[in-house]
């Protein structure tokens, strides 16, 4: 049995279950520095404090999977929240389950993210690894160093539902 996921719009309400969409469009702004730039303030909740976390910023380039892509892993990070905040204003796809003990293929939800938009995935919440659409594909990542066990992976068997994304 198979199926085929499609992703949806990525907006601020289908996402909030899963996080914060990083944007600029309709975000509470004003202007600093003498006037000449625009502050979009407190986009996302950057949540790495457990157990002495601290906040790291880091680099991901991310390479494209051949479509349609076979949806096989998923993680999460118990301890911390993820941020992914696109460089190269490319579009890239997103896929999510609520958090809870475990996760399964019928969990899955899908998002089509904008070049102009970032996400940042709450605490515990499951997400596929980075989905890219173009090579070389640069994102900003803001996550969680530090001491304690902050990444769990689930690997769907051959006895479950076998799930692919499309592209659009």
């Amino acid at each position: 049995m198979a199926r085929t996921l499609t992703p949806s719009v990525l907006t601020r309400a289908a996402f909030a279950p899963f996080g914060d969409v990083i944007e600029t469009k309709d975000a509470a702004h004003y202007p600093i520095n003498q006037g000449t730039t625009e502050r979009y303030h407190n986009l996302a909740a950057v949540d790495v404090g457990e157990q002495d976390g601290q906040p790291l910023i880091s680099i991901f380039r991310g390479q494209p999977r051949p479509l349609p892509i076979a949806l096989l892993i998923m993680e999460r990070h118990p301890l911390a929240s993820q941020a992914f905040i696109p460089m190269d204003r490319r579009d890239y796809l997103v896929v999510v389950a609520r958090p809870a003990a475990t996760v399964t293929p019928a969990d899955l939800v899908a998002f089509r993210a904008r070049g102009d938009q970032g996400v940042n995935y709450h605490k515990g919440v499951w997400h596929h690894p980075l989905l890219v659409l173009q090579p070389d594909s640069d994102f900003v990542v803001v996550d969680r160093g530090g001491e304690g066990h902050n990444l769990d992976e689930v690997w769907f068997d051959e006895s479950q539902e076998k799930v692919f994304l499309s592209a659009s």
